[in-house]
């Protein structure tokens, strides 16, 4: 940060446990995919001393991505922790996904960090939903830095990719948004592109050449100077701006010399604050060095600039049954406190949980209190037990490297808790405390499966349940109408890899069916029906004849149920069964299998036998009864209708509001909202909304987020409702 030189050859870059919080960075890295989080990962191990040249661990495979599914599928779908050190501080690095499919596992990435590292392609730029998460972290006042990556590429430029910056970040102050250094550029190359070989610090006007495969000092040259102080003095007054010393502008516009440190140290504490965010570049390394270009210089920053776990405002804290808990802000002496931000399965050591302690200190084999609350729609129920937890390690591309403990504000995997899942809360066994858990985006995508063969029925359950505990942006449905299994994904590369987990960890095949809307029957008009059950074939009979109309309702009345009978024409102990009847056969549906709903049924007749009649004989003239009303009348078909609310930038508004009108959607109303938003509500039939999560992420280039709700059922349009009548008796 101060532009130093790298005169230690890395630190020990084996992350041991740490044992102050002060010497610990937990940093997140967002971007969008394939901005380069992952390279950058690795070109930071390398720096340290934590892979060898080839970019590999010692044990082999690399610090990151070194899950199957993730090489198959050549891109990152989890979250990932690489730790290594510099200078004597841990640096815990959270390498998450930039596809919005796993947006989970970013927000997972959030809650453990204490500061980000956004990572900018300059060949892509900064898209849409990069942006969200920015504004995200502003919400929350999170430390921020920007890693411009990918300078290699043709036609990339710092300079205007900082402009970029500036623009999609600075808000209402784009001089809170500036580089610490500028590339230097190697000879032009025959496409006239010129590569980066090193940086200029702009507060000490040293060139750091990276050429060599080493990090050296020079100085600029003459053709260098202007540049490089149009940028220096731009980036003080921008470092002025946000200094406590409220005296230092006036000194600096009066023309005098800031001291390059006192100009460090206000940096240093505007970026722990959140009020400055600095640009930096990163290159990749030459074949053979031991340093990417800007890995030092980040390094620097991160340990020197980004605050310490003790500096960050830990969520709020409850016992068990709700009463608050005040705690000292990560204080290793204090009651224990950690979180459950990611559970994986091991093939080896079983299920492993990722876990951020808060306070306390936890250590290897001892029994902790595990507590799960608040995810219940999510197919999680609320529990809390006692576990006693196996090794503390660090993870460390396919291995894992042993703890001896893990302190307030340091991150480490716990073995063998076999009951633990993704957002509970570890305490210890005689002071339970649970975490209020973090904000989870809402699954939209639904994907109904079934088993493959009868193995794979028997061993689904099972499965299913290992997989929402891991992810709890996933949520699993057992729907009762339908009698589908439905698991709810945040989009299609989400449920892609939803199932290969299935098949590959818990060896579960399944196949994808058509999902299924829960739809209803009513009558459209009032009818009559009766019911004869008259059966006479020797010894005991049965005998049950029952009178009935129908009415229709208004929506969401339900099956109203009433006796009119007179004269004692139906005994009164046989109504009750008549009722039973009709609920029953509503239930099964009366013309195409849906449950009939929002109708009044009056008995008005019938006849009993003095030996013969029973309650299963009227129970049965009761449902015939209700199936020839319907015979005789028109029968609507219901769908059920959801309120949608779809948050989208102002320049999509039009075609957002085209998009629902084109799926049969009534648009009620619409709302500016901060950031150049407009809330969008509209009422829309879910049978149309189904594969929206995916076509409204299209719609908006991912810059759009909805929710639905369920408002009513309604009748469904006659085309529409013939289709589906079609389909029922065809299947």
């Amino acid at each position: 940060m101060g532009d130093k030189a790298n005169t230690h050859p890395g630190a020990a870059g084996r992350a041991t446990a740490a044992d102050h919080p002060a010497s610990v960075r937990n940093v997140v890295l967002v971007g969008h995919s394939g901005s380069g989080k992952t390279t950058l990962v690795e070109a930071l191990a390398l720096t340290t001393g934590a892979v060898n040249r080839a970019g590999r661990v010692e044990d082999g495979g690399t610090v990151s991505d070194y899950d199957e599914i993730e090489h198959r599928q050549q891109r990152s779908v989890q979250l990932s922790l690489v730790p290594v050190e510099w200078d004597g501080i841990k640096v815990n690095l959270l390498d998450t996904p930039g596809y919005a499919d796993f947006v989970g596992e970013l927000r997972a990435g959030l809650r453990a960090a204490d500061a980000a590292l956004f990572v900018v392609s300059a060949s892509d730029g900064v898209d849409g939903s990069t942006r969200m998460v920015w504004e995200e972290c502003a919400a929350v006042g999170m430390p921020r830095a920007i890693v411009v990556t990918h300078l290699e590429a043709a036609r990339a430029d710092f300079e205007e990719m900082t402009r970029v910056c500036a623009e999609a970040f600075g808000g209402d102050d784009p001089d809170a948004v500036l580089p610490l250094y500028l590339p230097l550029h190697g000879p032009q190359a025959a496409d006239g592109h010129a590569p980066v070989t090193g940086l200029t610090g702009l507060l000490s006007r040293t060139l750091f050449d990276y050429s060599s495969g080493e990090r050296k000092e020079s100085e600029p040259g003459e053709d260098q100077l202007p540049d490089l102080e149009e940028a220096r003095n731009r980036l003080i007054e921008g470092i002025i701006a946000e200094s406590e010393d409220e005296t230092l502008m006036d000194r600096y516009l009066g023309g005098e010399q800031i001291d390059v440190k006192t100009l460090v140290d206000d940096l240093e504490r505007a970026v722990a604050r959140g009020t400055f965010f600095p640009v930096l570049a990163a290159a990749p390394a030459s074949d053979g060095a031991r340093q990417g270009i800007g890995t030092v210089e980040l390094l620097e920053l991160v340990t020197r600039g980004f605050p310490t776990p003790l500096e960050r405002e830990a969520p709020r804290v409850t016992t068990v049954d709700g009463r608050p808990r005040e705690l000292k802000p990560c204080d290793p002496e204090g009651p224990l406190v950690a979180e459950v931000v990611k559970t994986s399965s091991d093939p080896y050591v079983g299920r492993v949980s990722l876990v951020r302690v808060f306070s306390g200190t936890l250590h290897p084999d001892e029994t902790v209190h595990v507590s799960g609350h608040g995810l219940a729609d999510r197919g999680h129920e609320d529990h809390d037990v006692d576990e006693k937890i196996g090794a503390l390690s660090a993870p460390f591309g396919k291995q894992q490297r042993g703890l001896t403990h893990a302190i307030a504000g340091d991150l480490a995997c716990v073995a063998k808790l076999g009951r633990a899942e993704t957002g509970d809360t570890l305490s210890a066994k005689d002071d339970p405390l649970l975490m209020e858990p973090w904000q989870m985006p809402d699954p939209l995508l639904p994907l109904a499966i079934q088993a493959h063969s009868k193995p794979d029925e028997d061993k689904l359950s099972q499965g299913l349940a290992r997989l929402v505990a891991e992810d709890p942006t996933m949520r699993l449905e057992q729907n009762q109408d339908t009698h589908q299994v439905v698991l709810w994904c945040l989009g299609e590369a989400h449920a892609d890899v939803a199932l290969e987990r299935l098949r590959s960890r818990y060896g579960v095949q399944v196949d994808v069916v058509p999902h299924k809307v829960s739809l209803r029957e009513t009558f459209a008009d009032k009818s009559g029906g009766r019911g004869r059950h008259v059966k006479q074939s020797g010894g005991h009979g049965q005998y049950a004849i029952c009178e009935i109309e129908v009415e229709p309702l208004p929506g969401g009345s339900g099956i109203e149920f009433v006796d009119k009978v007179v004269g004692g024409a139906v005994p009164r102990q046989f109504i009750p069964s008549v009722e039973k009847g009709v609920r029953a056969q509503a239930a099964k549906g009366v013309a195409t299998g849906y449950p009939l709903i929002d109708v009044r049924v009056t008995l008005l007749d019938g006849k009993a036998h003095s030996v013969d009649s029973s309650d299963a004989a009227f129970q049965t003239a009761g449902a015939l009864a209700l199936r020839e009303a319907a015979a005789n009348a028109r029968i609507h078909l219901l769908e059920p209708v959801a309120e949608v609310s779809v948050l989208v930038g102002d320049d999509y508004v039009g075609p957002v509001m085209s998009d629902l009108s084109g799926r049969r959607g009534r648009v009620l109303g619409t709302e500016q909202t901060a950031g150049g938003r407009t809330l969008v509500r509209a009422e829309v039939p879910e049978i149309e909304i189904g594969r929206y999560a995916v076509d409204l992420r299209s719609l908006s280039h991912g810059t759009a987020r909805f929710h639905r709700a369920y408002a009513r059922h309604e009748p469904m349009p006659p085309p529409v409702a013939e289709r589906v009548r079609q389909q029922a008796e065809a299947g």
